[in-house]
């Protein structure tokens, strides 16, 4: 694998240009709506069966449906978003539909109007999520592309620490009154949609010349360029070999962790995502990004090592989380910034959506795998095969050739 570096500063006195006002109101948008959703969806499964008697397989449907759904219109939307004239307008709704769907949930009497919105939060970030990158892509300077993407990933983690902990100790205080939670959860909710509509300001990007014509064709597709394309099958390659959380949180409960407390032991993992995510993204921009998920991929493999050998452990769970963290903060920045480096401009959108996709597929199957491990052959196995396939994917990335990146 072969990433050149990006552009540096011609001379040392040469300043490197601020992280951008856009960039800065995309990373608080991510934080607010993280923290909204983080609120809901931990505690979702819990409402759902103890509140409203849903069996365990109706909560598998749900979550299988709402990422099928997420996938699928992450791509037209990215698709859209390089046709039309404002990639703003397509993060706005989507964003929009997002805090709307928060509603749903205290108001909802059956398990039809949970399932509504869920459904209706998952288009919302399926809307967002490709638009809202190549928007960020758009505003970012290239010299500290790696930076910007750092820095909305470091906060979209944070909000991923705060709402489960919201989560918690509102439940607690009010013993156990989930709707006044999902009703608290509207506020961070409406303060993102504010804050985007009010902070973020579209640049000027390269536009269709017939906005009429097909979405996507061929030709859109050679554009894409083989970088793009090889870098596409490295992140299936990744996506496939790191499992959901959800098994983590299994595996903390088999060491001895009470259910209850399991959740928390995940936002140490989180905190550390978030810690590492913006620095690696500036380091990435000073020495490139070459080394960046070679690593991440070590830290993959060490942290299945850990856990499937040390049973019971606290202390090499803890390790084990901990690495778990820094792989997620040295390779998903990383990963989008190299999208936007190697994809055309005017066709970013389109990028980050097939990106998405594919990346989304593949955690698919590699869920479905972990699974069907853990019940024929138990834990060890699943976080065997986690290793091995890091390990594989490992050996894969020194075999894939990209060329040289462009920053414009």
């Amino acid at each position: 694998m072969s990433f050149s570096s990006p552009s540096r500063p011609t001379s040392a006195n040469t300043e490197r240009p601020s992280i951008p006002r856009t960039v800065w109101a995309l990373g608080w948008v991510s934080l607010l709506m993280d923290i909204s959703s983080e609120m809901v969806q931990t505690m979702l499964p819990l409402f759902l069966v103890g509140s409203m008697g849903a069996p365990a397989i109706l909560i598998g449907l749900l979550e299988g449906v709402s990422v099928v759904i997420a996938m699928v219109v992450r791509l037209g939307a990215g698709i859209l978003s390089d046709r039309w004239r404002s990639r703003k307008g397509l993060v706005s709704f989507g964003y929009g539909l997002a805090a709307l769907s928060k509603l749903f949930f205290p108001l909802a009497e059956s398990i039809f109007g949970i399932a509504c919105g869920k459904f209706l939060d998952r288009i919302g970030k399926g809307i967002r999520s490709a638009p809202r990158d190549a928007l960020l892509a758009d505003a970012s300077p290239a010299a500290i592309r790696g930076a910007c993407f750092g820095l909305r990933k470091s906060m979209d983690s944070l909000g991923g620490v705060i709402g489960p902990l919201i989560a918690v100790l509102v439940l607690f205080a009010s013993q156990d009154n989930f709707r006044l939670l999902f009703w608290l959860a509207v506020i961070p909710a409406t303060l993102a949609v504010c804050v985007l509509l009010l902070g973020v300001r579209e640049p000027d990007r390269i536009t269709p010349d017939k906005p009429g014509k097909p979405p996507i064709d061929w030709h859109a597709a050679r554009r894409l360029g083989k970088a793009f394309w090889t870098l596409i099958a490295l992140a299936a390659l990744l996506g496939a070999a790191r499992f959901s959380e959800a098994f983590l949180l299994l595996r903390a409960h088999e060491s001895g962790i009470a259910l209850t407390w399991a959740p928390l032991v995940i936002l140490g993992m989180h905190l550390v995502y978030s810690a590492v995510a913006y620095p690696v993204g500036r380091l990435s921009d000073r020495l490139g990004r070459r080394a960046m998920l070679p690593l991440s991929l070590v830290f993959l493999a060490a942290a299945n090592v850990l856990l499937a050998l040390w049973p019971g452990n606290l202390v090499m769970l803890a390790l084990a989380l901990g690495l778990w963290g820094l792989h997620m903060g040295f390779s998903q920045g990383v990963l989008a910034t190299l999208v936007a480096d190697v994809a055309p401009a005017d066709l970013r959108g389109t990028a980050f959506g097939l990106f998405n996709l594919s990346t989304g597929l593949a955690v698919l199957v590699g869920n479905l795998l972990a699974g069907l491990l853990w019940d024929s052959w138990g834990s060890v196995a699943t976080f065997s095969a986690g290793a091995i396939f890091a390990l594989l994917t490992l050996a894969g990335s020194f075999f894939l050739k990209l060329p040289s990146h462009r920053l414009a």
